[in-house]
């Protein structure tokens, strides 16, 4: 059997990679396979049985950030390239990543006045790196266009992909039914499952939907590289959402880790959750668990993600290994378009063994 990745705890095979999304394989968005993981239960059941894990009063948290086109080819030093707009920093800077033209490795070795030729007639100057020779993954560019970045990228750009995605999908393919304000670079992918009417039965089981915005940058880091800064926002109706349902003893479940590390940067150590707006640098891991969070929807990671120290730092380090370990076994789809896994830790195990 082929091996695709093999850095890490676990090997992910070839075939495990989602190239296409489920609708493309004959079943709806919310037909994926969902792994339950607890202390108590293993269970493999269809995303949209997700209710039948949630009780009325549960808080259920979800990433309201639309994806941006933010994939466009361009030219350095006469080779194609494909560059990856990662977040706008201010003053006409937005933090980029060049890949080579097939999207499969990144290059490394941006310097400082290094000018890219963007398609359509744009251009991206690079204004700063990380100083660290054959490290320079996302850079900091000054990009010339006419009007926005983003509405250049709207009429210039494409979704991000990787190989494993054999074809274009149009950008609508790469939307939550949540999404509403574009600024991800990436898809945050936990909440693709999620349909309309799944949600709609979700309210009518008396489980509460609160928003949050955290736009993702590029996720294609490597071992040992932490996460990009993202710009985040939580509502005040979002904080009071949350610290009344645990006040009251129910569940507070985030849509992904975008929502995971975007509520625990509004948490404090007493465990209150407060409004914040700007920018959030928090890594998640053994360090600095999880406060606020007793579920986690999320998808499958590469063993060398660093999202895979974030589920650790929510569900722990056994209880990651075991839900892993049963989705291999199973043969889970993996990546933006595979299949999901929600963990739930501690007084989850009740809820969990009156279903099984």
């Amino acid at each position: 059997m082929k091996q695709s990745t093999t850095q890490g705890w676990f090997e992910l095979p070839d075939e495990l990679a989602a190239g296409e999304p489920p609708e493309a394989r004959g079943i709806e968005r919310d037909e994926v396979r969902l792994l339950v993981a607890s202390r108590a239960v293993m269970q493999h059941v269809r995303f949209r049985n997700l209710g039948d894990f949630l009780a009325a009063g549960d808080v259920l948290v979800v990433n309201t950030s639309a994806t941006l086109p933010a994939a466009v080819d361009g030219r350095r030093a006469g080779s194609s390239v494909v560059v990856h707009f990662s977040a706008p920093v201010g003053n006409g800077l937005w933090m980029i990543e060049l890949r080579s033209d097939d999207g499969s490795r990144a290059l490394l070795d941006a310097a400082p006045g290094e000018v890219v030729d963007l398609a359509a007639g744009a251009g991206a100057e690079v204004v700063a790196t990380s100083g660290i020779e054959g490290r320079n993954r996302v850079v900091t560019a000054s990009i010339s266009v006419e009007g926005t970045v983003e509405d250049y990228l709207a009429h210039a750009g494409r979704p991000i992909a990787y190989p494993y995605v054999a074809r274009r999908w149009p950008l609508a393919t790469y939307q939550t039914v949540f999404a509403t304000e574009p600024g991800s670079a990436e898809m945050p992918s936990a909440g693709r499952p999620f349909s309309t009417e799944l949600v709609t039965s979700l309210i009518a089981r008396g489980v509460v939907i609160v928003p949050v915005v955290l736009h993702t940058g590029v996720s294609s880091l490597e071992r040992g590289e932490p996460p990009l800064p993202e710009r985040v926002r939580v509502p005040p109706a979002t904080a009071r959402a949350v610290n009344s349902a645990r006040a009251a003893g129910s569940r507070v479940v985030a849509v992904g880790t975008s929502v995971a590390r975007a509520l625990e940067t509004a948490a404090d150590g007493a465990g209150s959750v407060t409004a914040v707006a700007g920018w959030t640098d928090l890594v998640l891991g053994p360090g600095r668990p999880a406060r606020i969070i007793d579920g986690l929807i999320t998808g499958w990671h590469t063993p060398d993600a660093s999202h895979q120290l974030l589920l650790q730092a929510v569900a722990g380090r056994e209880l990651v290994h075991r839900a892993y370990r049963a989705a291999l076994q199973e043969r889970y789809l993996w990546h933006e378009f595979g299949d999901a896994c929600l963990f739930l830790r501690d007084a989850a195990d009740l809820k969990l063994l009156r279903v099984s």
